[in-house]
């Protein structure tokens, strides 16, 4: 059917040519969205919910979450989301795979397969003890971090978002005296409040490890900020996906005169 070979087959193995990869990546998505179409009509028939499926990091601004849950939609009364948590560099994968409709992620890699909107930027944050005496200031520096035990996130959590603070780190001449890792904000506490180290956090670990005796202060870092968007194909155009991201944004940013979402994201297409 094709009119080209697309695989190398002789009496021992078989294999794959780029030609076939493609394929394969394609059928895959095809058979997919075949299960879903008839899953979909099968709701319809048994007036069942129509489901959006979305992903969110567990380290997402609990606002932004807390405002998924607060849309409603006139034309689709028995909608309803299915929420699953991931890794940022994670929930793309499944976003490009078709397992989910559309995620909220911090700096997802660029792709022509995706369509971002970004939706909101804040700070890293540096947790530390109260005794600490950078507890004083209203920020702290990267030069101010110097010779202090540094907690960051585990590389492959996000590998970009990780070479940046230490490429940052470098540039400014900041040298920690050693660096350890962790894959959840809370394994950072007992470090934290023995006064031993600092940690690189977000907004919502930043939430989580403020007690107790860690007070938490923004990065003055203007170069360093963390970005979150909203993720989905570019080639989903569910009428649901896109009615839901216009409402989502109408919540969060109250839509000037004259100007108009795009569908399905309302938002540039990555490079």
């Amino acid at each position: 059917m094709l009119g080209f070979r697309i695989f190398y087959r002789d009496r021992k193995t078989v294999e794959l040519n780029d030609s076939d990869r493609a394929y394969i990546e394609q059928a895959k998505l095809s058979i997919m969205y075949a299960e879903r179409a008839f899953q979909a009509a099968r709701d319809v028939m048994r007036e069942a919910d129509t489901v959006l499926h979305i992903g969110r990091s567990p380290y997402t601004d609990p606002f932004l979450v807390s405002m998924l849950h607060s849309v409603q939609l006139p034309l689709y009364s028995r909608f309803r989301l299915e929420l699953s948590s991931q890794f940022s560099y994670e929930l793309v994968d499944e976003v490009l795979a078709g397992a989910l409709d559309l995620a909220i992620a911090t700096q997802p890699p660029e792709s022509p397969l995706l369509t971002t909107l970004q939706v909101a930027e804040s700070p890293f944050y540096i947790a530390m003890s109260t005794r600490d005496k950078l507890a004083g200031r209203p920020s702290v520096t990267f030069e101010a971090l110097s010779n202090h035990c540094w907690i960051l996130f585990e590389r492959r959590l996000h590998p970009p978002l990780y070479d940046d603070v230490l490429h940052l780190a470098e540039q400014k001449g900041a040298v920690p005296k050693k660096v350890r890792h962790i894959t959840a904000p809370e394994e950072a506490f007992p470090l934290l409040a023995d006064g031993e180290c600092v940690a690189f956090v977000v907004k919502a670990g930043a939430l989580r490890l403020s007690r107790n005796g860690v007070t938490v202060r923004p990065l003055a870092a203007p170069e360093l900020t963390l970005k979150t968007y909203l993720a989905s194909r570019a080639d989903n155009d569910s009428k649901l996906l896109s009615e839901f991201v216009r409402a989502y944004m109408r919540k969060l940013v109250p839509p000037k005169k004259d100007v108009q979402l795009s569908l399905p994201l309302a938002a540039k297409q990555s490079a």
